[in-house]
């Protein structure tokens, strides 16, 4: 492909170098180079390009970014910059623009961002759902992988499930895989990191379904700090489309902070004693009081029985809130994910997989 290709730079140096290295890369072609917005959106049409380089290091070309992008809709818009900012990466995506790439970059470093954001899906935000659990062995991460898949299938967008439950090795048993990286690894390394040498990191389950695993020693847990952890899940929504999160069960650090990161979060208890009940309106309460304004968490319970519109209601009026989903207890389906067979033996037609494609529309469409 002859990439079209316009430089808007505020530093003229920077400007000279990126324009004599893509002078010398056949794949390119140096259209024209400014220095300012105003000059950029109003003579780049004469050049018809189909590929944008512009400086975010500069706030008012950051500002400028949607209008490009409404002027030159048919066009590529990379947002260049000196060194990684979530900040500034994450306004550059609210504004569509295509992705960021780090100065100073070879013109095979921009092909590869241009692939990389290609198979992320539409240029728009991310999707970052968590999923908490008040106690273990609610049916979370199973629901995690099961929705994951789904929304991989029907999107054909980016998918990653990140396995933020630090001591217990669960998401990789279910795939049978053995990742070569770790969330360990990734946490250590992301200030080093830019989205084309993080993307790495991800074991490759299907063609747009991908795992960050969980270290494999339980005392490895104690190296990811939370801090490191968030800008793990921020950098990796420049990758993904979707990113699901395996919280560990109860509260701490991690479980807290990125549930209060994530733009949807799932709590999900199973029926077993009566007591979940309880502490499910316990957690929903304490979220509530902590969670910035309009964030909802959406209550999920497993194991319900019958699980019914009828059982439901009961459940909401002794929960106080209402209950997103319910799922049923089916142990053939526990039994594939647990045997790592859960991208080939998943039983078909169940009501626990009908709810599942049913979550994940919604997920989609932006109803949840």
């Amino acid at each position: 492909m002859n990439y079209r290709t316009i430089i808007v730079e505020t530093n003229r140096r920077i400007a000279e170098t990126i324009s004599s290295t893509l002078k010398k890369a056949p794949d390119f072609e140096v259209l024209s180079t400014y220095d300012n917005a105003d000059s950029a959106l109003g003579q780049s049409h004469i050049y018809n390009p189909n590929l944008f380089l512009i400086d975010v290091d500069n706030p008012d070309l950051l500002q400028m970014l949607p209008a490009f992008v409404d002027l030159f809709p048919n066009a590529t818009i990379l947002a260049t910059m000196s060194n990684w900012n979530a900040d500034i990466a994450y306004k550059a995506q609210k504004s569509l623009v295509a992705g960021c790439i780090i100065k100073p970059f070879k013109p095979e470093e921009i092909i590869d961002t241009i692939n990389l954001y290609a198979r992320r899906g539409k240029p728009e935000p991310s999707r970052i759902i968590s999923f908490f659990s008040p106690k273990g062995r609610s049916g979370r991460t199973t629901l995690a992988a099961l929705l994951a898949l789904d929304i991989a299938k029907k999107t054909k967008e980016s998918v990653a499930l990140i396995d933020a439950d630090l001591q217990f090795v669960d998401l990789p048993i279910f795939f049978d895989i053995e990742p070569r990286h770790t969330i360990v690894d990734a946490s250590h390394d992301i200030r080093l990191l830019t989205p084309n040498t993080f993307a790495p990191y991800f074991h490759e389950i299907t063609d747009n379904l991908y795992i960050l695993s969980s270290p494999d020693r339980p005392e490895y847990a104690e190296l990811v700090e939370t801090k490191s952890l968030i800008e793990v899940v921020r950098m990796a929504g420049h990758v993904f489309r979707y990113l699901l999160i395996d919280l560990p069960a109860g509260f701490n650090p991690i479980s807290l902070e990125v549930s209060n990161f994530a733009d949807t979060n799932f709590v999900v208890a199973m029926i077993n004693t009566g007591l979940e009940i309880e502490h499910m309106r316990r957690t929903l309460d304490m979220f509530r009081e902590r969670r910035k304004k309009n964030k909802i968490d959406y209550p999920i319970f497993t194991r319900v029985n019958p699980c019914t519109d009828e059982e439901r209601a009961k459940l909401e009026l002794q929960l106080g809130y209402p209950v997103s989903v319910i799922f049923p207890n089916e142990y053939n389906l526990v039994s594939v994910a647990n045997s790592g067979r859960i991208l080939y033996g998943l039983p078909k037609d169940t009501v626990m997989m009908k709810t599942i494609d049913s979550l994940a529309n919604r997920i989609i469409s932006g109803g949840l």
